[in-house]
């Protein structure tokens, strides 16, 4: 109902050997909290939320989030799976949130990048600063079932992090993970 894909945390271990997110970051769609928990064991204050209690973080809508009541965000990274039909505004409301110079990464698929729809709102007006395409597969399990992905095969999806910084303005570099 919710578009639940649970991350494997190996995730947040790609993304820190190429990137050093502020310290205190945001997990905004956190579910059971693997990518929350993952950055709290490699040293992250951590706020995290999911529109439903799945065990972790708080409940909060974040696409219901205004500005003016979530000041602390300014101060914050943001870093999260969205529900990736969602995933747009994700960005877009990440984007008005968080403080000038601050990053919203957002695991997405690769397809993410396709569609007229979110070249005209987001890519055009926002390009991401980077993109870093996973050179393996990394497992996203429905429901947070990990072991029944695992024995079905595995995943034939491509993810990549893709990485805004506000007020970054420039062309999109792409690298591999």
């Amino acid at each position: 109902e919710h578009d639940y894909y649970a991350t494997d945390p190996i995730a947040i271990d790609k993304l820190l050997t190429v990137e050093q997110p502020y310290k205190r970051i945001y997990e905004c769609a956190c579910g059971q909290g693997h990518l929350a928990e993952r950055l709290y064991q490699k040293g992250f204050e951590i706020y995290a939320s999911d529109i439903v209690n799945r065990g972790y973080g708080f409940v909060q809508d974040f696409l219901e989030m205004k500005e003016d009541e979530v000041s602390w965000m300014k101060d914050c990274d943001i870093v999260t799976n969205p529900p990736y039909k969602y995933a747009k505004e994700f960005v877009l409301h990440a984007l008005e949130l968080v403080g000038w110079g601050h990053k919203v990464y957002m695991f997405l698929k690769l397809t993410f990048l396709e569609g007229k729809s979110r070249y005209k709102d987001l890519f055009s007006k926002y390009p991401p600063k980077v993109i870093y395409v996973f050179s393996e597969r990394i497992l996203c399990a429905k429901n947070a079932d990990f072991e029944g992905i695992k024995a079905s095969g595995g995943s034939a999806v491509a993810y990549a992090w893709f990485v805004w910084q506000k007020g970054w303005q420039g062309k999109t570099t792409v690298e591999w993970i």
